[in-house]
């Protein structure tokens, strides 16, 4: 038990790859006696009830369900906003007569920001992402606001936040730098990690448990390496990639491979599985990083920080987003090849792979990579923390 028995709330969206960093998180605050509500869509309840936390519907406009996110940045912002403006009342009503000692929240759930600020309760931001450093503005948002209907966007967010209730009403503020936030990814993945202000930001890596609800992976007696191979959660849909991969390392001497495909794409797509080669939607990835020899990966914040993790040479194939900065940043760390989905043909996936293995000073980065990432503290410094913000 810890020191003062909580009731703690966290507030996410129903993005995958959002919900599943925080999830040890929450079961480690549940296994210390703290009564955790947990805030989000339906669609992810059943992530989210493994952990032990009390599940609190309220649903989302994201389009998670067919994944089909626009590529305008914003009216992939704008999303975010109608999903805060219609969950807002929804959470006022879930938390009226049962507030919360602290509120933690995924940085894309606004609504749960203003609902503590507006109830005058401590709140504490996970990120499951890079967070902004000094000069961000300047580097990097400063071109969002000159794109079209950028200024619509604003005066609307500004709109909501006086009507709101929130008691920060300027809207770069609201979705900047938070007074408090865990980050929870390797600080070596972090862009100008040396500008980021440790006074509000802590980096604890990559949160895992023992995740007994994943189910575990038993690697092959006969495996000489393993290969996992996998796109996420979200960037899934891409059967010609996979079929590059079988080209590429079916019935290769000496090697089990792992490919998981996620829920867009149909196994029947994929022709012939080789012998050496299991084909699932869903995986225990931890599970079998661990007993990994290499990884291919979208290079999603999640995957990159458990490659680091488990200080697996990786083969970053980016899809979308921010992937394209992490697989850069996997390069030059020392400890990935970067192949893109339109160069990955069979020849060029086993060449890189071959290469990666080869080379000793992947193999040394990737073990001085991991040491650093599991001394960041994780699951339990995170708890810590969080227990700290109780006062």
């Amino acid at each position: 038990m810890s020191r003062r028995r909580a009731h703690i709330a966290m507030i996410g969206i129903p993005v995958v790859s959002h919900v599943l960093p925080s999830l040890e998180i929450i079961r480690e605050l549940v296994a210390r006696g703290h009564r955790v509500t947990y805030a989000n869509d339906p669609a992810v309840a059943g992530l989210i009830a493994t952990t032990g936390a009390e599940f609190v519907p309220c649903g989302s406009v994201l389009p998670v369900a067919d994944n089909n996110w626009p590529d305008d940045p914003i009216a992939a912002m704008s999303l975010f906003l109608d999903d805060a403006v219609q969950a807002l009342p929804r959470l006022r009503a879930a938390y009226e007569d049962d507030p919360a000692d602290l509120y933690l929240y995924d940085i894309g759930a606004y609504a749960a920001r203003a609902l503590a600020e507006a109830r005058n309760r401590p709140l504490m931001q996970l990120s499951p992402t890079f967070v902004a450093w000094q000069g961000y503005d300047q580097e990097v948002a400063a071109h969002l606001w000159r794109l079209p209907g950028a200024d619509a966007y604003r005066t609307r967010f500004t709109r909501w936040l006086d009507e709101c209730g929130a008691s920060t009403t300027d809207m770069d503020a609201f979705c900047g730098r938070p007074a408090r936030t865990l980050a929870l990814i390797p600080r070596a993945m972090q862009p100008h990690a040396d500008q980021v202000d440790t006074d509000t930001v802590t980096f604890v890596g990559s949160c895992h448990g023992a995740r007994a609800d994943e189910g575990g992976w038993t690697r092959p007696a006969d495996a000489e390496n393993v290969l996992l191979i996998s796109l996420g959660s979200a960037y899934t849909r891409r059967p010609e990639f996979y079929r590059q991969c079988l080209a590429a390392y079916g019935d290769l001497p000496g090697w089990h491979v792992v490919l998981q495909i996620g829920k867009y794409t149909d196994p029947r797509d994929l022709g012939d599985i080789p012998p050496n080669v299991e084909v699932h939607s869903w995986v225990p990835q931890l599970a079998i990083l661990e007993q990994a020899d290499a990884f291919v990966t979208h290079a999603g914040m999640g995957g990159s920080g458990e490659g680091l993790l488990t200080g697996v040479p990786m083969i970053a194939a980016p899809q979308g987003a921010e992937q394209f900065a992490n697989a850069d940043r996997l390069v030059e760390l020392g400890v990935a090849r970067r192949v893109d989905t339109a160069d990955a043909t069979a020849e060029t996936l086993l060449t890189t792979l071959r290469e990666l293995v080869a080379d000793p000073e992947v193999g040394h980065r990737s073990a001085l990579l991991r040491a650093e990432a599991r001394a960041e503290g994780g699951t339990s410094r995170a708890a810590d923390l969080i227990e700290e913000a109780l006062g």
